[in-house]
């Protein structure tokens, strides 16, 4: 545990529906926690060097407690798993709270699209929205019966909520949306990695900037596997072997080089390390373009030939 980590205290649980558990954390003492931006999340440590990130749902101005919405998920790595068996009572270490995924101020109009439990970073939009005046709406894709924290959402945006079981639907709603916002907003949007590609995709297609679309996928594990290399550390001057079947952060890791990480999916942009030479093949969900030409997600990415040097 450093310095800048929380001891947070479970002081509520519930189902939201059948494999969602909301936790409610507060300080065991009874302190205020500190604030946040909207679309924020904690790490959670769940096990020795084991963090899993989730989206803060509630208020972000000085709040009295945490919430958070954890989706089970049986194949995952045990995560999911040890959140959804935590009991009032129990203490947990967490990060404070950090994003990458807040809102643009100065946007004219904010566009929020959430997919399944990706909804969580967009309520805390919501809030913030409904609670400065700012301009939005909320295009809330979900499966039949299944839709964590939908009650929430009527009741804070009324009609400016378009819900969508079907894929049809949901596209329908999306490209009327893009082509009919105004000039100045910006488009948000939280869901599954093949929801994350096609939204953006639609909007490139539609005209819009990418410095005005923000993105936070949640999916599978990118598969690791490719052909063997050598990652050579600049800064160090030392060489590592990453073996054709582990990743490129599992291999800098057990060499004894220190990499933050959390998601270990390609999407949350803890690990993010700069490229100095070498061809990357790239299959993260957070660096934008430009950003690729100089950085990897070692997580999920690789040397695309024989070797690569790193900032390292």
């Amino acid at each position: 545990m450093t310095a800048r980590d929380l001891r947070l205290t479970v002081a509520e649980t519930r189902m939201l529906c059948p494999d969602v558990r909301e936790i409610v954390f507060r300080d065991p003492r009874g302190a205020t926690l500190p604030s946040f931006p909207p679309g924020s999340h904690l790490a959670v440590r769940w096990a020795p060097g084991r963090r899993n990130a989730y989206s803060l749902t509630g208020q972000s101005l000085e709040p009295d407690r945490y919430a958070i919405s954890v989706r089970l998920d049986p194949n995952g790595r045990g995560g999911s798993r040890w959140m959804h068996r935590l009991r009032v009572g129990e203490t947990v270490e967490a990060s404070a709270p950090r994003s990458a995924f807040a809102p643009v101020a100065a946007a004219r109009h904010h566009l929020l699209l959430a997919g399944g439990i990706g909804v969580t970073p967009i309520l805390s939009h919501v809030r913030a929205a409904v609670r400065w005046g700012r301009s939005f709406e909320v295009l809330y894709a979900h499966r039949s019966g299944v839709a964590p924290h939908r009650a929430e959402l009527v009741d804070l945006c009324g009609p400016r909520l378009t819900l969508a079981t079907s894929r049809a639907v949901f596209r329908e709603r999306l490209l009327s949306r893009l082509s009919s916002s105004p000039l100045g907003a910006h488009l948000y949007v939280c869901g599954p990695t093949g929801m994350v590609e096609d939204v953006t995709a639609a909007a490139r297609a539609a005209g819009w900037p990418a410095g005005r679309v923000h993105v936070e996928a949640f999916g599978e594990p990118a598969v690791a596997g490719g052909a063997a290399f050598t990652a050579r550390l600049v800064r160090s001057g030392r060489e590592v072997a990453v073996a054709a079947d582990v990743s490129l952060l599992d291999a800098l890791c057990a060499s004894g080089t220190a990499i933050p990480n959390l998601c270990r999916r390609g999407v949350c942009g803890e690990c993010r390390v700069g490229v100095r030479a070498g061809g990357v093949d790239h299959r993260d969900s957070y660096l934008t373009e430009e950003e690729r030409s100089v950085a990897l997600m070692p997580c999920v990415s690789r040397a695309a030939a024989a070797s690569l040097e790193l900032d390292l």
